[in-house]
């Protein structure tokens, strides 16, 4: 969990107004689709995606405050993010979700998919009305990749010769092109320099990178408590992480397991125990580091401040979970 309070500290405040409004944008004119949303929201969640718009906004403006269209930004990012989250988990068939019910445990598969359909909706309209060209664009690519990145996630289910390579794409598509878009997007609303624009992304894309394989580590090394979720629930499902792949290279019996889909009894448990005797952790923790040096060296391209301070320490906090 992300000590959020001491971490986000610069933008706390515009967090607070972030959760109010939230609930708002959906607007109450259904009201199982309100009630789903307001499920969702009220989940809580660590906000990392709009408190890093939030941010990378407040880092670029200076001794400016932020304006009003920085701020949609941070919660039309919120409500893609969320709405993928609803999606992801009709396809998953996942109970919970930060250690609450799904929205389809609660209301069914139709009005679960229904009410992320409403949220990307909701999204693209007020997308829209920011009257802004290239953070339009921006955001719609995003929406691409996260259907995109689910479909291949679907596709590569179970299959042991998936390389690294794929891995990482797909990780960048579900989880990275959000972060690095969004944050790209805040730049340009502050009227960056090309160039300050492609650091930001570059920033985004790669912190995004490292999240992912940490999450991916965490599956094997947390608790359920922790995670909100069953350990190895990845595996279980099919979708072949990081710590994975690498074990793959030096425990041909895991190749076995997997590809008989865990049939038989202890399969999973034994599964896990061989990714843990192997260097997949090991070396998918030296990844998710390097990835996280290289986007604070990106960011470090901005003036400093303590916005741009706070998205140094994001990242590094990101690979010291892993400690």
């Amino acid at each position: 969990m992300f000590p959020a309070t001491s971490l986000f500290a610069p933008v706390e405040a515009d967090l607070k107004i972030l959760a109010d409004n939230l609930k708002q944008l959906v607007g109450n004119r259904h009201p199982i689709l309100y009630a789903a949303a307001e499920h969702l929201f009220g989940a809580g969640g660590k906000r990392i995606r709009p408190a890093i718009v939030l941010l990378v906004s407040r880092a670029t403006m200076q001794e400016q405050d932020i304006n009003p269209c920085h701020r949609r930004l941070a919660e039309i990012t919120e409500m893609i993010h969320t709405a993928s989250l609803v999606h992801d988990d009709v396809v998953d068939e996942s109970e919970i979700r930060r250690s609450v019910a799904t929205v389809h445990n609660i209301f069914g598969n139709r009005i679960a998919v229904l009410a992320g359909d409403f949220l990307f909706a909701q999204s693209s309209w007020y997308l829209a009305n920011l009257n802004n060209l290239e953070v339009v664009k921006l955001l719609s690519e995003v929406i691409m990749d996260l259907a995109v990145g689910e479909i291949q996630q679907g596709l590569n289910r179970l299959d042991t010769s998936t390389s690294l390579e794929i891995y990482l794409q797909k990780s960048y598509y579900k989880t990275a092109s959000l972060i690095a878009n969004s944050s790209k997007a805040a730049g340009l609303l502050s009227n960056v320099t090309t160039e300050t624009a492609e650091y930001i992304y570059s920033y985004g894309r790669h912190l995004g990178l490292a999240f992912q394989i940490v999450d991916d580590i965490l599956d094997f090394t947390s608790s359920s408590s922790a995670l909100g979720k069953p350990v190895g629930s990845d595996l279980k499902s099919g979708n072949l992480t990081a710590p994975v792949l690498f074990a793959l290279e030096e425990k041909p019996y895991l190749e076995v397991l997997i590809e008989r889909e865990f049939a038989q009894e202890g399969d999973l448990e034994q599964a896990i125990a061989l990714i843990k005797n192997s260097q997949g952790i090991q070396k998918s923790r030296e990844l998710a580091i390097k990835y996280s040096k290289i986007a604070v060296d990106n960011i470090e391209e901005l003036t400093p401040s303590q916005s741009r301070q706070t998205l140094i320490n994001l990242a590094n906090y990101v690979s010291s979970r892993l400690e």
